[in-house]
């Protein structure tokens, strides 16, 4: 009865028990499919010991590897209505919770489902079953999140967080379920400070059970958070190992792509962006990258339909739609139909007020700032002082350098020296996040303002920064005006570089240094 040896190892089969600690010693040790054999060891034991509740726990633990570490998502069906079904045969109030708990899963009632949440947490306590009540706890937490009750989410989800770091919590699902979901929920809602807060905190419990390092859903949540903070580096190292463990499981994978484009979107690559989202139009994730896109390359229109057919179909959670609704406005501004641009700013500012996000708060302040200034009615500036505080409170650090340059950008003709002021820090938080497109702009106003210039940072290539842009650039086909629009440069300039690029590289026209492109 016991599972096949790996590497030569020899399984101790007397028990489940001791299976199911050999199993667990094997996934801390990131052999997954060594430990997936050796529960579903454990269940075929258990079953023969005739304890049904481990069987069922055993059951939930191959379901949960099954789906969430392999993909194989009707085979976690199958295990966990095993589970569900061996629940049924045990007359305690642990089973009766965990039956609880699935039923709410499987609902489609939110306020049944708060019930039967509550339910089984009850019902854990009187058990005295720690894991039923971090996985009901953090379960109702995610629902009411994803509901729009951000703040009564959250309490719940930190609960079951503390549950986790308290050492109460053992099963692997549990834990690393109630993990992800609090990752998700603070990508969803921006919330990095608590993300890192608690990641801080179980970080004893993650080394020591080798958590969150399994699945690249999770890997794609925490790279999300990451994008958001600023921390590029580190959110593509993430991405890419998320995209490499979720080969083969389309829809998780192009969620992890969408999350690449927003990166490189951000970066200012939007040829690399768009490539990452070609044939991803449908997909819920690649919207707001999307249009923003669209947008960045003067396309307003195309950003308005995007967006327009997603708020049509209505009933999102305010994590969605409020992103939503700021490219909305900046979109509608930019093809000139103030009147639907202040109705979805009307909307968005009363999603903000409705929840304790600094982050949705912040983008509803720019959404009224963009409304004052297109409108010329009120003062902008306050607006643009309530996103600054409000996206430094978030921890996005590229939408407050991004706040400054358009504070500098209204400010530059009445108050210049403000305007240099601004723009000089929104360049060099701009130049630290590695957002060249984006650095390029505050150059200009810099420039156009009289200050000195700025540049970014060289390459420790033959080429500069800025050849190597225009290079690339180059490999897309632009021609010497598209480039300089791209890079806010004159097209002298860009023959300039062209020049240069031409003979660093030792070849004799554009068609060559295209070429090259791909694999300088």
């Amino acid at each position: 009865m016991s599972p096949p040896s790996r590497k030569g190892e020899q399984v101790d089969d007397a028990s489940g028990a001791a299976l199911e600690a050999t199993a667990r010693a094997r996934h801390a040790a990131g052999d997954h499919r060594g430990a997936l054999e050796a529960y579903e060891a454990a269940f075929r034991l258990y079953r023969e010991e005739g304890d049904l509740g481990s069987a069922a726990r055993a059951a939930r633990t191959v379901g949960w590897f099954r789906g969430w570490v392999f993909g194989e998502w009707a085979v976690y069906q199958g295990w966990s209505q095993q589970a569900l079904t061996l629940l049924e045969r045990v007359a305690d109030e642990g089973a009766a919770g965990w039956r609880l708990c699935e039923e709410a899963r499987r609902g489609h009632d939110l306020e049944t489902q708060r019930r039967q949440y509550l339910g089984a947490i009850a019902l854990a306590r009187r058990a005295g079953d720690g894991d039923l009540e971090c996985e009901a706890t953090a379960s109702l937490g995610i629902m009411l999140v994803f509901s729009g009750m951000v703040t009564e989410g959250m309490e719940h989800l930190d609960r079951a967080l503390a549950a986790i770091c308290g050492g109460g919590v053992q099963e692997l699902p549990v834990l690393e379920g109630s993990l992800c979901g609090l990752l998700n929920a603070c990508e969803r809602t921006q919330d990095v400070d608590r993300a890192e807060q608690w990641l801080r905190a179980a970080e004893p419990v993650i080394r020591r059970g080798n958590l969150v390092a399994v699945g690249g859903h999770c890997r794609a949540h925490y790279a999300g958070i990451l994008v958001g903070a600023g921390q590029w580096e580190a959110a593509e190292t993430e991405l890419r190992r998320a995209v490499e463990l979720l080969v083969g499981r389309d829809a998780l994978r192009d969620s992890a792509l969408c999350r690449f484009a927003d990166l490189r979107l951000r970066q200012g690559r939007f040829e690399e962006a768009e490539a990452l989202l070609t044939g991803l139009e449908h997909h819920e994730d690649a919207v707001v990258p999307l249009a923003r896109l669209k947008l960045a390359m003067r396309r307003p229109h195309v950003a308005v339909e995007l967006v327009d057919r997603y708020l049509s179909l209505g009933g999102r959670p305010d994590y969605v739609e409020g992103p939503l609704l700021a490219v909305a406005v900046q979109a509608h501004l930019a093809c000139g139909d103030t009147d639907a641009a202040r109705r979805c700013g009307d909307r968005l500012a009363a999603l903000a007020s409705e929840q304790s996000m600094p982050g949705l708060r912040g983008v509803a302040a720019v959404a009224r700032s963009q409304l004052c200034v297109a409108t010329s009615s009120g003062d902008p500036r306050s607006c643009w002082h309530e996103a600054l505080a409000y996206f430094g409170a978030a921890k996005m650090p590229l939408e407050h350098a991004a706040a400054r340059l358009e504070l500098a950008r209204y400010s530059a003709e009445e108050r210049p020296e403000v305007a240099v002021a601004e723009a000089s820090a929104a360049f060099d938080e701009f130049a630290e996040l590695g957002a060249a497109r984006a650095a390029d702009e505050a150059a200009a106003l810099l420039r156009a303002l009289g200050a000195p210039a700025r540049t970014g940072p060289k390459r420790r290539t033959e080429l500069t920064r800025r050849e190597e842009e225009v290079l690339a650039l180059l490999g897309y086909g632009l021609s010497n005006s598209e480039i300089g629009a791209r890079l806010f440069i004159s097209t002298k300039t860009v023959e300039h570089h062209v020049s240069r690029v031409l003979a660093k590289l030792g070849v004799r026209s554009r068609a060559e240094a295209a070429a090259h492109a791909s694999r300088y």
